[in-house]
């Protein structure tokens, strides 16, 4: 059975879009895994992170780490956010604007280990920027130097609120596997925050769902969107750009396709019409795309 690093049962009353929620939750999370908490914007995802490093403080509850007590509200017990052996990455990166990559990568480094900081420039590729600062980086490049100066202090817990959410697709599915190589190099075990069940499948072992303050449901990620996520019709969001006759030009994912359709099924339909295309998946014809089709 695998060794519990983090055992958490928190409340906290949190604003949500249906008015005042009370946030109720208990986690069990393993060490060395990588864990996700999936769910729609606003359900107390990041508050949990926050709750976790310290810098919101629960209503009531407890956090135990290992064998240390962060928080318990019977015994006035509340471990500062500097003392919690921690590393988290905002959604906004928090970067020092004055410091250049090495730089920020040496102050967030307890000991100072040039060994150390030189393994994390060469795992997200960016030991030839160690003199830029941020504003010379790409949004990519920031993420990345996010992520390595949160390893910098070689924390126990590594937190990702939703690291990869403003990146574009090439870009986030480079960092996906960059953030997993060093999930299993540095072995700090990490609670990610995503909505993007892509993500979650390719990185989490374990997915707690919350939703009206609780855990809606909890598993593994085949497990937890099976049964609920994958169907056996391949269904593609798009909007209609020319009608011609039965003949509809659809953007799909930036991809223009001309699809044809009986004319009686899109005589309501018009131009910028948002809609749901399926069609069944039992033979579809699959190729791998060479390094230039990505282009």
């Amino acid at each position: 059975m695998e060794e519990v690093l983090i055992d958490l049962h928190v409340r906290k009353k949190i604003h949500t879009n249906n008015g005042i929620e009370v946030l109720d939750i208990h986690l069990r999370i393993p060490q060395y895994d990588l864990v996700t908490l999936f769910g729609k914007s606003g359900v107390g995802k990041t508050t949990l992170l926050r709750i976790i490093a310290g810098l919101t403080q629960p209503d009531s509850g407890y956090i135990k780490v290992g064998d240390e007590i962060w928080y318990d509200s019977t015994q006035a017990i509340n471990v500062k956010p500097q003392q919690r052996n921690i590393g988290f990455v905002f959604q906004d990166y928090a970067l020092f604007p004055n410091m250049t990559v090495k730089e920020q990568l040496l102050y967030a480094s307890s000991q100072k280990e040039t060994w150390y900081i030189s393994e994390l420039l060469d795992v997200f590729h960016l030991k030839g920027l160690c003199n830029r600062k941020p504003e010379k980086l790409s949004g990519g490049q920031q993420q990345r130097l996010a992520v390595a100066r949160a390893l910098a202090r070689k924390p126990q817990i590594l937190l990702l609120d939703e690291p990869l959410s403003a990146l574009d697709t090439e870009t986030r599915y480079m960092l996906q596997h960059e953030i997993l190589q060093a999930h299993k190099n540095f072995q700090a075990t990490t609670l990610l925050v995503s909505h993007d069940i892509d993500e979650v499948y390719k990185l989490s072992d374990f997915v707690y769902v919350i939703g009206n303050g609780k855990i809606k449901k909890q598993g593994k990620p085949g497990d937890v969107f099976d049964s609920t996520k994958i169907k056996t019709d391949i269904q593609l969001v798009g909007v209609i750009l020319y009608i011609e006759n039965n003949i509809l030009t659809v953007s799909v994912n930036n991809t223009i396709t001309k699809i044809i359709f009986p004319i009686e099924e899109i005589e309501n339909l018009k131009i910028n019409d948002k809609i749901l295309i399926t069609a069944k998946a039992t033979h579809p014809v699959i190729r791998k795309l060479t390094n230039e089709e990505l282009l």
